[in-house]
C-alpha cells in the first residue's frame, strides 16, 4: 500500500445513510442523520440530549488548507498522513479537560473512530473567537505598518515581533457574511469590536446580551487551560481560534458550548519553549506550512492579498508540492498530538474502510 493510500483526502463520499446533502468543508464533512436514525442512536447509546435532537456524523480528512486553499503533494499525496487523526486526538483531549474542569461541554456525543465524531446539532455563534498572547502573524504585520487599534483595543508603542503581550487579548472576527449591521463590513473574517457584538448580539446568534460575558469567560478560561497544559510540556500557546454555539441539554434548555475544534495546530500557533528562549521560533502548528508556502512561491503577495484570490486558487490547483513538505507537516502534527495526549498516534492503513466497518457494525448507519 502506498503512502497516498493511507491519506483520507475525500471524505464526502462515504455510504452513510442520510436524507440531506453532505456538507463538505475545508477539512471536515458533515452527514446529517435522519430523524429515525437520530432518535434510535439517542435511545440505544444513551446520549444525554432531548429525544428529538438532530444528530450528525462528522468525518475529518487529512486535507491541508492554508490561505483559504487546499494544497496537494507529489505522487498523488492529496493530504498529510496522520493529520486528521492528530487534529481529532488533540481536540478530544482539550474538550475532555474543559469538561473535567467545569468550563463547558462540546457538541461531541461519541467518538466511533479516530476520524469520526457523532455530534448534536448546534446553533453557531457567528464569531471567530480569537485569543492572542503574543504579537505575531497578521497582528504583527498590521502593527509594523503603524496600526495600533485592534478590535477596539489599543496596543502600546514599542512592541517587538513575537513579543509576549501584557494581557491575553480577545480579537474577534466575523464568521460568515453578516448583512445590515452598522459598523460591521459585509465580508467574511473581518475584525469586530466587543461593542459591535453588543450592539448586534442577536444577529451574532447570542440568545441574550449576558452571554457575551459568558463567551468571553469561556474563551479566556479555555485559552488558559490549554496554555497551562502546554507550558508544562515546554510549549507556548501563542494564539488560537475558538468557536461557540448553542445546544439543548437533556432538559431542553439552551446552553453555550465549545464547538468545531480547539487548541489544534490548525486553529492555533504553538511554539517550542526552549527555542523561543534562545530567540528562535520553532512552529508546532500549521504556521510552519504557511511559512513554507510563502517561501516556496516567487510572489508571496498572492497568498497574502485577498484581492488576488483567483490567482491564489490557480496556484493551489496547478501546483503539486514536494512530498517532503507534506511529510514535514505530518511530523509536526503527529509529534505535537503525541506530546499533548501522551499517547502514540495509531495511524490507519485504510481509514475509509475502517470508518465504514465501524459505522455499519456498531451504529447501523450503513446499509
Amino acid at each position: 500500500m502506498s503512502l497516498a493510500d493511507t491519506v483520507l483526502a475525500i471524505n464526502d463520499d462515504l455510504p452513510i445513510r442520510t436524507d440531506k446533502p453532505v456538507h463538505s468543508g475545508k477539512v471536515r464533512s458533515v452527514y446529517w442523520l435522519s430523524t429515525t436514525d437520530s432518535q434510535r442512536l439517542i435511545a440505544e447509546k444513551g446520549y444525554q440530549v432531548p429525544a428529538d435532537t438532530p444528530l450528525a456524523i462528522m468525518v475529518i480528512s487529512d486535507r491541508i488548507s492554508a490561505f483559504d486553499c487546499i494544497w496537494r503533494g507529489e505522487g498523488g499525496l492529496n493530504g498529510v498522513p496522520g493529520k486528521g487523526a492528530a487534529l481529532n486526538a488533540i481536540s478530544n483531549h482539550w474538550f475532555k479537560l474543559f469538561k473535567e474542569q467545569g468550563l463547558a461541554d462540546s457538541h461531541i456525543l461519541d467518538i466511533p473512530h479516530p476520524f469520526v465524531w457523532i455530534v448534536q446539532k448546534a446553533q453557531p455563534v457567528m464569531i471567530e473567537a480569537i485569543c492572542r498572547q503574543y504579537i505575531t502573524g497578521s497582528m504583527w504585520r498590521a502593527y509594523s505598518k503603524g496600526e495600533r487599534e485592534f478590535c477596539g483595543i489599543t496596543l502600546p508603542e514599542g512592541l517587538k515581533k513575537d513579543q509576549k503581550l501584557d494581557d491575553v487579548l480577545i480579537t474577534p472576527s466575523t464568521k460568515g457574511i453578516l448583512k445590515g449591521l452598522p459598523g460591521v463590513p459585509e465580508a467574511d473574517d473581518v475584525n469586530i469590536s466587543r461593542q459591535n457584538i453588543a450592539d448586534n448580539y442577536a444577529a451574532f446568534n447570542f440568545k441574550n446580551i449576558a452571554d457575551i460575558d459568558h463567551y468571553e469567560r469561556l474563551l479566556k478560561q479555555g485559552f488558559n487551560v490549554i496554555s497551562d497544559a502546554l507550558a508544562a510540556l515546554d510549549q507556548i500557546f501563542v494564539d488560537t481560534k475558538f468557536e461557540f454555539g448553542y445546544v439543548r441539554d437533556s432538559h431542553g434548555n439552551d446552553k453555550l458550548i465549545y464547538m468545531d475544534e480547539v487548541g489544534t495546530p490548525d486553529s492555533s500557533r504553538i511554539w517550542d519553549g526552549a527555542a523561543y528562549r534562545q530567540g528562535d521560533i520553532i512552529e508546532n502548528s500549521k504556521e510552519g506550512f504557511r511559512q513554507f508556502l510563502l517561501n516556496h512561491f516567487p510572489d508571496p503577495d498572492i497568498l497574502l492579498n485577498k484581492d488576488r484570490m483567483d490567482e491564489r486558487s490557480a496556484l493551489a490547483k496547478d501546483n503539486v508540492l514536494p512530498e517532503s513538505a507534506l511529510m514535514d507537516i505530518s511530523k509536526t502534527y503527529t509529534g505535537i498530538a503525541e506530546k499533548i495526549t501522551g499517547q502514540k498516534l495509531q495511524l490507519s492503513a485504510n481509514p475509509k474502510a475502517e470508518i465504514i466497518e465501524v459505522l455499519r457494525e456498531q451504529y447501523g448507519l450503513i446499509d
